[in-house]
């Protein structure tokens, strides 16, 4: 659902349970401003964050897998393709 700021505040009591079953996009100026949420889903994106902190500051090497997915899979694909050119080195 999209409300303009104006209606938002004039309806609050509505907003509030609108946003129990799903988000307000809240628009102001013409554009997208922010989103009313209810508190159980903004809970549940607090946790999935603090989860995604965790498992970054525990394994680096996901982290950047992560940050840098397409580039590594692009390097791995062209050493897949072309063959090593060293023993020594590995597919990331």
């Amino acid at each position: 659902m999209e409300v303009t700021a104006t209606e938002a505040k004039n309806r609050l009591g509505q907003m509030l349970e609108h946003c129990q079953r799903e988000p307000v996009v809240i628009e102001k100026s013409g554009r997208r401003h922010s989103v009313l949420i209810s508190a159980a889903h903004y809970d549940a994106l607090v946790a999935a964050q603090a989860v995604t902190l965790a498992t970054r500051q525990s394994d680096p090497g996901r982290a950047f897998y992560e940050q840098h997915k397409d580039w590594v899979d692009q390097m791995n694909a062209e050493l897949d393709g072309q063959g090593l050119w060293n023993d020594a080195l590995r597919v990331w």
